[in-house]
């Protein structure tokens, strides 16, 4: 593994975890409340096993990153490479019914679950249980992969019900706005409604927001995960 590149992405991963420990700390939480996923789109193998081979550097009490894909096709192409590495794979963009197969080899949690179709196959492809997630589009942008903020606690309701899944919380892209406080609100808005569906669904507890321009405004709203890249690989 080149050293460089090695020391680069240390130095990005531990200042990744700065961020969010300042963050917490504004927000009178605990940051190891905050867990951060790597998303490794368009990054070749050896960049991804160089941020694990980092990460083992981290605080003993920090828990190991998770890895991200939101391709499919990625998916299955650097987990056999880095399997010796053993990192923990969530799905995390939009899944074709027909990459559902692929994806279940590999991911023990789908983050982006925005209809009763797929979480249907989900559960019928994974009889031995998988965590989900159930993807919100707080913002409205038709951009935006996800249920409407008001349809989200029936689907929530829906895919708890399903044998096979386990509903582990909520995800969601926030508002590609330079406005904090637009930002903040829809983050706001996903803590909200976890707030309301944790009632009956007690397991619903998480909220996977956030990303590298601004993970700030989702652990100040309470996310429990944040979707890092480019702040950790550099530019893609």
């Amino acid at each position: 593994m080149d050293e460089d590149l090695r020391r680069a992405v240390a130095a990005r991963l531990t200042a990744v975890r700065r961020r969010i420990a300042a963050a917490a700390d504004a927000a009178g939480r605990d940051p190891h409340d905050v867990r951060l996923l790597l998303a490794s789109k368009t990054m070749p193998a050896d960049v991804v096993a160089a941020a694990l081979a980092a990460d083992e550097d981290r605080g003993a009490d920090a828990l190991p990153v998770l890895l991200g894909e939101n391709r499919v096709q990625e998916l299955v192409a650097k987990a056999p490479v880095l399997a010796d590495l053993h990192p923990t794979w969530h799905v995390i963009g939009p899944l074709q019914s027909n990459k559902v197969n692929p994806a279940l080899r590999w991911a023990s949690c789908v983050e982006s679950v925005a209809s009763i179709e797929l979480a249907q196959r989900l559960a019928d492809r994974a009889p031995g249980g998988l965590d989900v997630m159930v993807q919100v589009n707080v913002s409205g942008e038709p951009t935006k992969h996800g249920v409407r903020p008001e349809q989200a606690a029936a689907m929530a309701a829906d895919v708890a019900g399903l044998g096979g899944l386990r509903l582990t919380g909520f995800m969601t892209v926030g508002a590609n706005s330079a406005d904090d406080a637009l930002v903040r609100a829809g983050y706001r808005a996903l803590r909200e409604l976890r707030d309301e569906v944790v009632e009956r669904v007690p397991t619903a507890v998480g909220l996977s927001m956030g990303m590298s321009r601004d993970l700030e405004a989702a652990v100040a709203e309470g996310a429990t995960l944040v979707r890092v890249g480019s702040a950790v690989f550099g530019p893609r």
